[in-house]
């Protein structure tokens, strides 16, 4: 055989390895966010399986998580980013402030989450899109398009399931993150490149049927392109919900995601209930959950076409003490917060709602208590 020949027989070999060892390289920078890939097929990372091509995805139960690239930001966290954080000239808080997950998104993943709450901004050194929960710079290595590719690789290894991700370009993020056209550019260049054409339900202002989304992400577009030509809005795929209409702190929202067949949206997100000053922690945990089982009961009982998309999420950082989002999830493990927080009291409510359609609900430590995804996904 002549070297030419052999080289030629060795080639598609070596483009195979050079794929493989680019696709680790950009998972290991993922890893901050995303966690370190393992495959897993057990029974929850593919409960997908158990529901026919034709369901529509409007009618099914989703569990997600709010914030859910904060699951690394502890004190540690905080400290090594910090001479980074310093270029935005900006004091950050507390990490108990901003952390809503203690779990990395492929763990989320393998355990039944799919729905996913994504804050983006331009990093600190004004050069490429990373994640963010208000002034936390969660990583500076993870990108939004490395940790894209985290999800891309566990859809093709559970090609049963699909996604819902949900963007928005967070605003509060200090000196560099004006949403301008660069900045727009960038992520619309993200969202549009083959590999996100491959997997995102390329479908607009709708969603379908389970079958056609298997294996793909669903787009639920939380911010706008406005200082860009309409026709690069007119080119993403997926449900917009612009924020110029998605009511701040709103226990009772209404959007319509498309006009032309009046397909609406009925959301709640009030993350932080308006209770008097000094309050206590059962009091905020009450407000949190009454707006949350209003949501979720509406769900089961009203405009079954349409979308449900709740928030069990809140915090109320304006008392003293603060209480932090693990406190309204889980309450302070103390007498004081007998029932525990949201998700201790969620349990018995989503008991009693079996064989209903409840929506998207969208969790702060999902995890816990360690029957809360099992009673949503046998709903």
């Amino acid at each position: 055989m002549s070297t030419a020949v052999a080289i030629c027989s060795l080639a598609p070999l070596v483009s195979s390895s050079l794929a493989d060892f680019a696709l680790q390289k950009v998972l290991e920078d993922a890893t901050p966010i995303f966690g370190s890939y393992t495959r897993d097929t057990a029974e929850k990372a593919e409960w997908m399986k158990s529901y026919s091509d034709d369901t529509l995805l409007v009618h099914m139960n989703i569990p997600g998580t709010h914030d859910s690239a904060t699951w690394n930001y502890t004190q540690a966290t905080q400290d090594a980013m910090r001479g980074i954080t310093d270029l935005n000239q900006v004091t950050v808080p507390v990490p108990e402030t901003y952390r809503c997950q203690e779990l990395p998104l492929i763990d989320m993943l393998n355990m039944g989450i799919r729905a996913f709450d994504l804050r983006y901004a331009i990093d600190p050194t004004n050069t490429t899109l990373i994640f963010y929960h208000s002034y936390a710079l969660l990583s500076e290595l993870a990108t939004v398009d490395d940790v894209l590719f985290g999800f891309y690789q566990w859809l093709d290894d559970h090609p049963s399931e699909t996604i819902f991700l949900s963007f928005q370009h967070e605003s509060s993020t200090a000196r560099y993150t004006a949403n301008d056209a660069t900045q727009q550019l960038q992520l619309y260049n993200i969202l549009t490149s083959p590999a996100a054409r491959h997997y995102f339900v390329q479908t607009k202002n709708e969603l379908g049927k389970l079958g056609d989304a298997r294996g793909k992400i669903n787009l639920m577009r939380r911010f706008d392109l406005d200082k860009l030509p309409d026709s690069y809005t007119a080119a993403l795929p997926g449900l917009h919900f612009s924020p110029s209409l998605w009511t701040d702190n709103g226990p009772d929202i209404t959007l319509v995601y498309n006009t032309s067949k009046n397909l609406t949206a009925y959301i709640e997100d009030y993350y932080q209930p308006l209770t008097p000053m000094r309050s206590d922690a059962i009091e905020n945990i009450q407000w949190k959950y009454n707006a949350t089982v209003k949501n979720i009961e509406k769900a089961t009982t009203e405009q079954l076409d349409s979308l449900f998309w709740t928030w069990a999420s809140g915090t109320n950082t304006a008392n003293n003490p603060p209480d932090w989002p693990r406190i309204i999830a889980l309450g302070n493990g103390t007498k004081y917060t007998p029932d525990g927080g949201v998700n201790q009291q969620l349990v018995p409510f989503l008991r009693g709602q079996k064989g209903k359609r409840v929506g998207i609900v969208m969790f702060d430590f999902f995890d816990q208590p360690t029957e809360l995804i099992d009673i949503f996904l046998s709903l």
